[in-house]
């Protein structure tokens, strides 16, 4: 608090205001949670495999941000409203790295499709209310999906409101263009062009496959050049074989031509 003084009219007494200094408070929004990413290998994986999947299929795109695990703040203000998806989606907003997703910054665009993995250690509690989070603060498409029991649940926005998806096989997402795929017992997600996603181990697996095919045929371009080659040797060496005989039989007397 602090004292002003003022005069009255005349100028001549002083008068005393009191104003009140209120402090101001940064609010702090945490980018961590303190709950680990995971709780096991399987749902780890899927969620690694589920983001670079993702990220890959939108690599060309500067406006599609793709993140795992990255605390979303849809309310300004407020620091203790917040979720975490597995995995979300947002379009209308650049690359880049951040600590959250503060929508207030991102245009007010709230992540357009979600993704949970459960563990065994996912309460009932913990589903609803993560749920009732992403119905409440705009996301169009939030998909669940149990590793262990291949159980996979969808819903997407209609009417203002989250309504489940009745068939989730052979589902293909309005926003991420990706197909869903059951059909074999175990979940398959196929990209708009037919093939799968694939974890990063797969990936590396089929870039050293295409790498080892262009080797071969490298090798096989190479192997042909040298036949190439060779059979050239082998025409010239022909072709002055000859030139000397007749060169011999030219210094014979004999015309070879006639």
């Amino acid at each position: 608090m602090k004292t002003e003084h003022c005069y009255n009219k005349g100028g001549t007494t002083p008068m005393s205001t009191q104003t009140i200094d209120r402090p101001r408070t940064n609010i702090v929004y945490p980018d961590s949670d303190g709950k680990p990413m995971a709780d096991n290998t399987l749902q780890f994986r899927w969620i690694v495999k589920l983001h670079g999947g993702l990220d890959t299929l939108f690599r060309h795109d500067p406006n599609v941000f793709v993140a795992g695990d990255l605390l979303w703040y849809p309310v300004e203000g407020n620091n203790t409203l917040s979720a975490a998806p597995d995995v979300m989606v947002a379009f209308g907003r650049p690359k880049g790295d951040r600590g959250s997703y503060r929508q207030w910054e991102e245009d007010g665009i709230a992540p357009h499709v979600v993704f949970e993995i459960r563990s065994p250690g996912n309460r009932p509690a913990d589903i609803l209310g993560k749920f009732r989070f992403y119905d409440r603060f705009g996301v169009e498409e939030y998909y669940l999906f149990d590793p262990d029991t291949q159980q996979l649940e969808g819903w997407l926005r209609t009417d203002g409101r989250l309504q489940g998806i009745e068939h989730i096989d052979g589902w293909t997402s309005p926003r991420l263009g990706i197909r869903f795929d059951l059909s074999s017992g175990e979940l398959r997600i196929l990209r708009p062009d037919g093939r799968p996603l694939v974890t990063y181990v797969e990936m590396a697996a089929e870039a050293e496959q295409a790498y080892e095919q262009v080797e071969q045929e490298r090798r096989q371009v190479e192997r042909e050049r040298q036949r190439a080659d060779q059979e050239r040797q082998r025409a010239d060496q022909e072709r002055q074989r000859v030139e000397r005989l007749m060169a011999q039989l030219r210094a014979a007397g004999v015309e070879p031509d006639r």
